[in-house]
């Protein structure tokens, strides 16, 4: 998700890894996450860049009536992820707020730490497994109701 380059910025080579032998959510861990963070950002404002750009010089007037329902389809389909993409990119926003108010790591709902393991699989995680696994039986039993 992100290159060498952007831990540089942070004074981080592409080697780290946090790790439990560190104190947790230490300068370091938060560096490492804010440029993981910003790396997989500036990948989806990339790719949403290169779709713009496809968009604005592909043109949908194919003469074949079939042809043009499956190249809006594939549109169609391309809009929908670009549409999950910028939710992700205002929940990735969300982690780096919580960076820089320094809760990011600590779920919101008990307070603990979020396993490393966790966030560096999802950055963006704001619950424990076990909040999260809690918080999704609710929903089912409140959608069952």
């Amino acid at each position: 998700m992100s290159g060498p380059s952007d831990f540089a910025v942070d004074g981080l080579d592409d080697s780290y890894r946090p790790s439990p032998d560190e104190s947790f959510m230490n300068p370091r861990q938060l560096a490492y996450f804010r440029a993981k963070l910003n790396g997989w950002k500036n990948d989806i404002l990339r790719e949403a860049q290169g779709t713009l750009v496809q968009l604005q010089s592909d043109s949908l007037r194919e003469p074949d009536v079939t042809d043009r329902a499956s190249s809006e389809t594939d549109w169609s389909i391309e809009l929908r992820t670009r549409d999950r993409q910028r939710k992700l990119i205002a929940k990735i926003d969300a982690a780096l707020r919580r960076i820089e108010d320094g809760e990011y790591g600590y779920c919101e709902v008990s307070g603990e730490p979020i396993s490393l393991a966790r966030l560096e699989a999802r950055p963006i995680a704001t619950m424990t497994v076990e909040a999260q696994e809690n918080h999704e039986r609710q929903e089912k039993v409140s959608r069952d109701e």
